[in-house]
Parts: structure tokens; sequence; C-alpha cells
């Protein structure tokens, strides 16, 4: 008789994302167990939990799940998780904090087809300017854009302090190096643009971060992406459904934040599915969330 597959499902904050709980019951999990309130420290525990209350090679159908709204915390507890585990007993991890590792991996995965479709080139040398850079969403699209050899600058809303500070964890984190600029004035903003070939909006939901004017300077502009789906768009005249569309009065194309979404929930699923299926435990963040996303767009 086979296994039933659980999911414990944690989350630093108050409650559980049932957006994610969906997904993974969905996906073809048998039980989903959410904790809330979970601290780094508490990590340990839970996965030794998990792992000792099952036979070794119960591992595959033991997962656990990272929610929350905070990246570098979401990392931290996947290598508390790894750390947990004790040979021969493992189970599989996957974080996505507020979707936010998904979502980052779709953004990019659609430009680098829209840039290789379009322009013949991938993201190797282009200038990616990222506007909501200190968010989660902004984070992850940094960290797999400058993996991919682009030229990243972070464009802060308040000034360069807080991006430079996320610049420096990067390098630090992941060994590549991404810029930080002041995207703080209309003015600043429209500078940064003038050199931008792609740019990643990330900011909150509701936020109009470049205005159809701006864009209309950006000379060498080639692709804009917006992952805001809440009126009023990050990006003037950006649809929401933009599938490599005209953008307003620029030769750029635009991709909007529900051709992103269509493409994040497939990946979400696609690594709820691949925990199920896996023969060996796994465990998977954002970087594996962009390939799996990628493989999707071929």
């Amino acid at each position: 008789m086979s296994r039933k597959t659980i999911l414990h499902m944690l989350t630093p904050l108050r409650q559980m994302s049932p957006f994610d709980v969906n997904m993974a019951l969905d996906a073809g999990f048998d039980h989903v167990v959410p904790y809330t309130d979970v601290a780094l420290a508490d990590v340990t525990g839970l996965v030794q939990d998990a792992i000792f209350s099952r036979p070794p090679d119960a591992g595959t159908a033991t997962g656990v799940f990272i929610a929350g709204r905070d990246t570098v915390l979401a990392l931290d507890m996947i290598d508390a998780a790894r750390k947990a585990m004790v040979p021969p007993f493992g189970i599989s991890v996957f974080a996505d904090p507020a979707g936010s590792f998904t979502t980052a991996a779709a953004m990019v995965a659609k430009v680098e087809t829209a840039l290789g479709k379009l322009h013949g080139r991938n993201l190797e040398g282009t200038k990616v300017t990222i506007f909501g850079a200190t968010g989660v969403v902004g984070y992850c699209t940094a960290v797999i854009s400058a993996k991919e050899g682009a030229d990243v600058t972070l464009a802060g809303h308040d000034g360069v302090s807080r991006v430079g500070k996320i610049a420096e964890a990067i390098k630090a984190r992941f060994g590549v190096t991404v810029k930080a600029a002041d995207g703080s004035t209309e003015e600043k903003k429209t500078v940064l643009l003038q050199e931008t070939e792609v740019v990643l909006a990330a900011a909150k939901a509701g936020v109009r971060v470049l205005s159809a004017e701006q864009l209309r300077s950006a000379t060498n502009l080639l692709v804009a992406a917006d992952v805001n789906a809440v009126p009023p768009s990050g990006i003037e005249g950006l649809a929401v459904n933009a599938k490599t569309d005209k953008l307003g009065e620029t030769s750029a194309t635009g991709i909007g934040a529900l051709t992103i979404g269509n493409l994040k929930y497939k990946t979400q699923s696609g690594l709820f599915k691949q925990m199920i299926g896996a023969e060996e435990p796994v465990v998977y963040d954002f970087q594996d969330a962009f390939a799996l996303a990628r493989s999707i767009e071929k």
C-alpha cells in the first residue's frame, strides 16, 4: 500500500496563505498541515519531528513548504532544514514566500523568451533595471538575472541606501554583482531608463512606478515586465494580459502580470508535483523555480 503524502507548511506569519494550501492540494498532496508563527529557531525541531516519525524510505512522501514574506528568512529556513536532516532520514523542502520565488522565476523566464524570439539574444550583458527592488520578487529577479550574466541595477524608490545594502547582501550570499541606483524622483528614474534595455517592475500592488512619458525617453528599451495586477499598473500602458505586446509609443514590448502569473502558477504546481514524484528528497528555492519555468517556456 502506498504511503499518504504529507506536506508540512511553515510560515513565520500569523496565517498560512490559502493560495499555497490550495496549490499543494491541487498538485496532489494527500494532507497539508499549516504551522504559523514559526521562527527560524523552530525549523530544526519541526523538520526532525517530521523525518523521525516515518521510516527513511518515506522521505519522498513527506515535505516541508516554507512561506512568509521574507526572502532572506526563507533561504535561512531552507539552510536550517537541510542541516536538520539526519541521513538516512530526509524529506523534501520547497520555499516560495508570498509566491515570490515562482513569480520572479516566471518573470525572468518570460523576459528571456521575449529577448530570444524578438531580438535573438539572451540576458548575457543585457542592462536590466529593477523597480521595487527592496521587495521579495525584486530580490529574486536580481539574483536570477545576474546569474544569467545580466548587468543588473536595483532602483531604490527611497534612495540608494537600502538597495545598496541589498546589493551587498546578494554579493555576499550568491557571489554575483548587482548595482544600486537612486530612483527616488521622476527625473532620476528617467535617467536610469535611458540606459536600460529590460525593465522589471516588482513594486507593491497598485503603485505606478513608470509613466508613459518616461518610457518615451527609454530609447534603448527592448522589454518591460510588470507583476502588478492591481490597478493602476506599475508601468503605464502595460496591460495585465500583455504577451510581448507593443508598449505604448515605444519600440519595446511589454509582458503583463497575468501572463507572468500563468507561468508562475504552472511553476509552483510543477515543483509540488516534482516533490511528490521524486525518487529522493529534493530541495527547491527560486533558482530551481527558474529552471522549471524556463523549461516550461521552451
